[in-house]
């Protein structure tokens, strides 16, 4: 058992040990022993009463000898001569308390005066059985008994609070034992490690840390593999390039007359190259939050039809058209750069894959919930469904993309920039034919 453990059992152990105590304490204090016999003492005086109105002072006697046998509380008979109806010695402090008790309030019939067929009035009240009765033997008053604690009850709550203390220190610390386990387990690079199955059906917030927990390491576990991933990709994705130099290298040693040709090969690759390891910058920033300021007021107007513009002189080379339908006011806040290079990317992306005569359109509107929509949209082969989120993930290429494509970088790009900005991006099948992506961005972003 750990630390935890011990201090939760300690803890509620005390404090259920001391309310026991407490408690016990609080109703044996509370209750003397007169008071246990109240309930007694009433039902003896009623019977007495009753028996001394109805069946006289002789039929008292009886009843009065026949209670002394018995261990109950003795009934006392006194006259207006402060005699006892069987003779026996009454003390003035046991009238005086038989008076206190008829005045009060809480006499509950354990003292009342009855007037009998003989011509006396008799006052009839109760002792516990330790005054002197008939058969001559003494007992001592209940609240002189020197009565001690309840000690069972004390002892057996102690018991069971002991028990519930340990279950329940147990109940708290087995979780918290089992997510430092875990913990150690994902510090050793076990990334699978689940704390679902292990909680159970608890539901508290415990299990939530659990699920937390979960959900950080599935995360963890997501970044590793996409990073593991992205390396390989890398290494991919340079070795072409490397091989193309290193082969133009050779070539400009065994023909030194086509060493221009190889020249323009190698500078071809280097260009190749510090694009790839640019992009690459560009995404590690962005997954890491290096993006500066985002607060700008960015005019998407000019943004977009400046993209546009540069986007006709690509288009020209390849035959297609590029259009835009812009607003007349569309101001957010954000980074200008990076939302330029955004947009550029996916209009770039539209115009290489738009065939000879084809057209990439571009639309601006605002939408009803304060957002401005910008669709993207080309005449080429689309890509299939099953790939219209993957499009967005690093160095993916669809079937239908072809090798020379690029390094499949930009949409990835797009995407963690639009994101950043609070908007979202998404791609769907144009049902004309063709790809159309989507981005939406809030008006009037907070920095």
């Amino acid at each position: 058992m750990g630390r935890l453990f011990w201090k939760f059992f300690i803890f509620f152990w005390l404090a259920q040990v001391t309310s026991v105590i407490g408690v016990g304490g609080a109703m044996w204090l509370r209750s003397p022993g007169m008071e246990r016999f109240r309930a007694p003492q009433s039902s003896a005086v009623a019977a007495a009463a009753s028996t001394l109105r109805y069946g006289g002072p002789e039929a008292l006697r009886w009843l009065l000898r026949e209670q002394s046998r018995e261990p109950a509380p003795s009934v006392f008979a006194v006259d207006e001569n402060n005699r006892d109806i069987l003779g026996r010695p009454v003390s003035e402090t046991m009238l005086v308390q038989a008076n206190q008790i008829r005045g009060s309030q809480d006499n509950f019939g354990s003292a009342e005066k009855v007037a009998a067929a003989d011509g006396h009035t008799y006052l009839l009240f109760a002792q516990p059985p330790s005054y002197p009765r008939l058969d001559g033997r003494m007992e001592p008053p209940p609240h002189d008994r020197g009565m001690l604690p309840p000690v069972m009850p004390l002892l057996a709550g102690g018991v069971v609070s002991l028990f519930f203390a340990a279950l329940l220190a147990w109940y708290f610390s087995k979780p918290i034992r089992t997510l430092r386990a875990a913990f150690a387990a994902v510090s050793n690079g076990l990334l699978d490690v689940r704390l679902a199955p292990v909680m159970g059906s608890r539901r508290d917030e415990l299990s939530d840390l659990g699920r937390d927990f979960d959900s950080m390491v599935q995360r963890l576990q997501q970044l590793m593999d996409g990073q593991r991933r992205v390396l390989h990709d890398v290494s991919h994705e340079l070795r072409s390039p490397l091989a193309r130099l290193q082969a133009a290298i050779g070539l400009a040693r065994q023909q030194p007359e086509r060493i221009e040709d190889s020249m323009m090969r190698i500078e071809r690759e280097a260009v190749r190259m510090d694009t790839l390891v640019s992009e690459l910058l560009t995404l590690s920033r962005l997954e890491a939050g290096m993006m500066g300021k985002l607060n700008e007021q960015v005019d998407l107007n000019e943004l977009v039809s400046d993209v546009a513009e540069d986007a006709r002189f690509e288009a020209a080379a390849s035959g297609c058209r590029v259009e835009i339908e812009a607003l007349s006011r569309a101001i957010v806040r954000g980074n200008a750069e990076l939302l330029h290079r955004a947009v550029e990317n996916v209009v770039r992306n539209a115009v290489k894959h738009s065939p000879s005569g084809g057209l990439v359109a571009i639309k601006m509107q605002k939408n009803h919930n304060q957002t401005i929509c910008i669709t993207v949209s080309d005449q080429g082969g689309g890509v299939p469904e099953a790939d219209s989120y993957a499009i967005f993930e690093p160095f993916f290429r669809s079937a239908q993309t072809k090798a020379s494509d690029g390094h499949g970088l930009g949409l990835a790009i797009a995407q963690r920039v639009i994101i950043a900005h609070q908007g979202e991006i998404y791609a769907r099948n144009h049902p004309g034919g063709g790809l159309c992506i989507t981005i939406n961005l809030p008006v009037g972003l907070a920095a």
